[in-house]
């Protein structure tokens, strides 16, 4: 029997029942957390996935202080119940829908957390990503994005910290079909291994929320891309839309951003903001390319671990390492200040930052 607690809700999709999305075996639910001081220290990470057809769910939560990076994962079986947001120690709790969100993590391992999101302004709507490569989709989902404001505790070994008056950070919430769970190991006939070009930078400024995502090919072209901007207190009537060109140098030797230059033609956004990277946050603790702990992949009933990454001692150019998020400061040319996310993930070559073969580093 497939009726779990979803179906009382007027949410179908549907004629089934909410256990099945459509028959995609990837598709996926997912909400993604991060924070930080306004000065872009005392960074913090949250994420939850739901896999309905793997029947499986994971969260992870992660904290950086003093170079390292600290990470709780966890994993369970879904039993086909998909509004239960808890997985081992970690639970979401929905307050206000599209507005506010209480996220706890239960004393594991030395790791506590309680806190709470609060949105600056309506989410907004990125465009749905659909990708193939050759007749397989690669992707095909849609992601609702919100930058806010955090109040709560995060404690680390004993050392329980409030989290700094005044940060923000960035949520979001995507839904559709992504690579999960074991890897098809079955290739495509005539395809080569897949590329992949992704830049995103949620930015918090004084007066709003400013947004940017590119995907694009090995040679440039984009294949998504959009820029955003919302007023602080905005609903969805004051959301604005229009393009971007972001121009961004790496660290040499690593496919990891140090700055970047955004040009932006968006109603009431700066027409140009300077990005530059202050410290790193390794995509991995929230299982994204993690070699252990990938989403959607079964470690049984429950599992539950820490993991403690030394920032410093990485090497840039390891498959695993190679997805980032840059706490960066950053600058319009309207002379506000503010704090923003420069995350980027590219695999293989990219003609645009001269990368030429699948693993090399820029110079």
């Amino acid at each position: 029997m497939a009726l779990s607690k979803g179906d009382e809700f007027p949410i179908h999709q549907t004629p089934e029942p909410v256990a099945y999305s459509g028959t995609d075996r990837n598709f996926y639910d997912r909400y993604f957390f991060n924070g930080y001081a306004p000065d872009g220290s005392g960074f913090f990470a949250l994420a939850f996935g739901v896999y309905p057809h793997l029947d499986v769910a994971d969260a992870h939560f992660c904290v950086i202080r003093d170079g390292v990076q600290h990470c709780i994962h966890a994993s369970r079986e879904l039993g086909m119940e998909r509004m239960d947001l808890e997985v081992g120690p970690i639970r979401i709790e929905i307050v206000e829908p599209l507005s506010r969100l209480r996220l706890t993590v239960a004393q594991t391992e030395g790791i506590a957390a309680e806190f709470e999101f609060s949105g600056r302004a309506f989410p907004i709507e990125e465009p749905r990503f659909i990708h193939r490569i050759g007749p397989r989709a690669f992707m095909d989902y849609t992601r609702m994005t919100q930058n806010g404001r955090y109040t709560g505790s995060i404690e680390v070994d004993g050392d329980r910290r409030e989290i700094a008056s005044g940060s923000l950070g960035t949520r979001d919430r995507s839904w559709g079909v992504r690579p999960v769970g074991a890897r098809d190991e079955q290739p495509l006939p005539g395809v080569s291994a897949p590329t992949f070009f992704w830049q995103w930078t949620p930015i918090n400024l004084p007066g709003g929320s400013l947004f940017y995502h590119l995907n694009a090919n090995p040679d440039g072209t984009a294949w998504n891309t959009r820029a955003a901007w919302v007023p602080e207190g905005g609903s969805v009537a004051d959301v604005t839309e229009g393009q971007g060109t972001l121009t961004a140098s790496l660290e040499p030797g690593s496919r990891w951003p140090a700055r970047g230059v955004l040009e932006l033609e968006v109603p009431g956004a700066p027409a140009v903001v300077e990005l530059k990277a202050k410290d790193r946050f390794q995509m991995r603790g929230l299982g994204y390319t993690s070699p252990d702990w990938g989403h959607g992949i079964n470690h049984g009933p429950l599992e539950v671990v820490r993991e403690d990454i030394n920032l410093a001692e990485l090497n840039p150019l390891q498959p695993d390492n190679l997805h980032v998020q840059m706490i960066c400061e950053t600058k319009a040319d309207n002379g506000d200040i503010g704090t923003g996310i420069f995350e980027q993930l590219i695999l293989g070559p990219y003609g645009p930052m001269g990368l030429n073969e699948y693993f090399d580093g820029g110079s």
